[in-house]
């Protein structure tokens, strides 16, 4: 009863700073930004000692390889983060944005407004920087913030929101706007997820058992995915450097990613000429590879790949890999075993790449780039709340738009209806 007092108590100040922030002006919105972000520059050295407790605890843990990756946060991650904020402030404010306006014979306007969604509720795992993106992109989108990090960051966690509350301060907004749950209870985030009475939406950040746990169990609205199974196919008109370049940056740039590729498709009439250079370079990085029949004749250090494997997120040095026959056989494949994340073709063909495009049914679609792209930061959108892989009101990285809705407005001038 006492954690469920407590959460209930933070959705309940969450809601009333949500109707304060959400008619703050841009004006006070970007001073608060431009403030974090200076003091996550000024006390970077801080922020690095709270995460190196917190990765000696986890390391205690024998926490996996690709949490740990997520958890560290060093010198040059504190100052992307800080980076992020400052897009985040050098962006367009959504709020009050009036669109598609038309007049109809009645002589009344209809438009759309972009407004706030309300209350935000983000759950994630491992990875600090969140706790700065995600209050950054809800304060800007005039939006209140709940954040429940993972037990294994909460040091950090502390001490970026700590400075989100001084930002909020000097600014004249609500603290409240942006609220982490400081406990590491697990309760927390069961009765998080049913607070329909204070939370709009729920976003995910995490491993599969996390976002299946909360599929199951949340009553309140979510933005997620699943997990990241990206392919790279390397088409019959595919450009043989371009191809092992971007295998090579979409597998192991970081393996511990929702955007790393898992995934190789190769067309038949190149497998010959590309798939053992590609494989080469893949095993001299210690990347293990499991794949078809003919993958294994063509790279001797090949395992065979199960079905499962074609379906794995496997986040470490392991990819599956399959010769197909072309285009089509590819977006099968990447329909049958995908996850509907970001996926990429290298090929020179111009009407294959815009096949490609126009049918592959996930949230971002490639051609000739590194899966890595598919990230708030590098689509302009200064940071992301998440990704998105479901059809409905947001897709692919979620930025300032996505965090926002629309309502209808009408300006008359004394019309009544007959």
């Amino acid at each position: 009863m006492e954690i469920e007092h407590y959460v209930n108590m933070v959705g309940e100040q969450a809601r009333a700073a949500s109707r304060l922030v959400a008619r703050a002006d841009s004006k006070a919105k970007n001073a608060a930004l431009t403030y974090l972000a200076a003091a996550i520059r000024r006390d970077a050295a801080e922020l690095i000692a709270a995460n190196q407790d917190d990765l000696a605890e986890a390391r205690a843990a024998a926490l996996e390889p690709a949490s740990l990756d997520r958890l560290t946060l060093g010198a040059k991650g504190v100052a992307a983060m800080a980076e992020g904020v400052e897009q985040v402030a050098a962006l367009a404010d959504p709020v009050g944005e009036i669109s598609e306006l038309k007049f109809r014979p009645s002589g009344i306007q209809v438009g759309k407004m972009r407004v706030p969604l309300g209350v935000i509720g983000i759950i994630y795992e491992a990875r600090p920087n969140v706790t700065a993106d995600a209050a950054a992109l809800c304060i800007k989108s005039g939006n209140a913030a709940i954040l429940r990090g993972g037990s294994e960051a909460i040091r950090s966690n502390r001490a970026i929101a700590a400075l989100v509350h001084e930002a909020l301060a000097s600014a004249g907004l609500p603290a409240n706007a942006v609220q982490l749950i400081d406990t590491t209870d697990r309760a927390a985030v069961g009765y998080l997820i049913t607070l329909r009475k204070y939370v709009d939406v729920i976003v995910p950040r995490g491993g599969k058992s996390l976002i299946a746990r909360l599929l199951a169990e949340s009553r309140v609205p979510m933005i997620q995915h699943l997990d990241g199974n990206c392919h790279v196919y390397v088409d019959d008109d595919a450009d043989a450097a371009k191809a092992l370049a971007i295998v090579e940056n979409s597998k192991t740039q970081r393996y511990g990613t929702c955007n790393t590729a898992e995934s190789l498709l190769v067309a038949r009439s190149r497998a010959a000429e590309l798939l053992p250079p590609i494989a080469a370079m893949l095993i001299g990085k210690g990347v293990e590879i499991r794949g078809c029949a003919e993958t294994q004749a063509l790279v001797p250090a090949a395992k065979a790949a199960t079905e499962a494997d074609y379906a794995n997120e496997f986040l470490a040095p392991i990819i599956s890999v399959k010769v197909v026959a072309g285009l089509d056989e590819a977006m099968e494949h990447i329909d049958r075993y995908g996850s509907h994340h970001t996926e990429c073709i290298v090929s020179e063909n111009y009407t294959q790449a815009m096949r490609f495009l126009r049918e592959v049914d996930s949230s971002s679609v490639m051609v000739n780039a590194s899966t890595r792209f598919a990230d708030g930061f590098e689509y302009g959108l200064g940071a992301e709340i998440g990704i998105s892989t479901d059809k409905l009101h947001a897709r692919g990285p979620v930025g300032l738009e996505g965090l926002t809705s629309q309502k209808w407005v009408v300006l008359g001038s004394g019309q009544v209806r007959r």
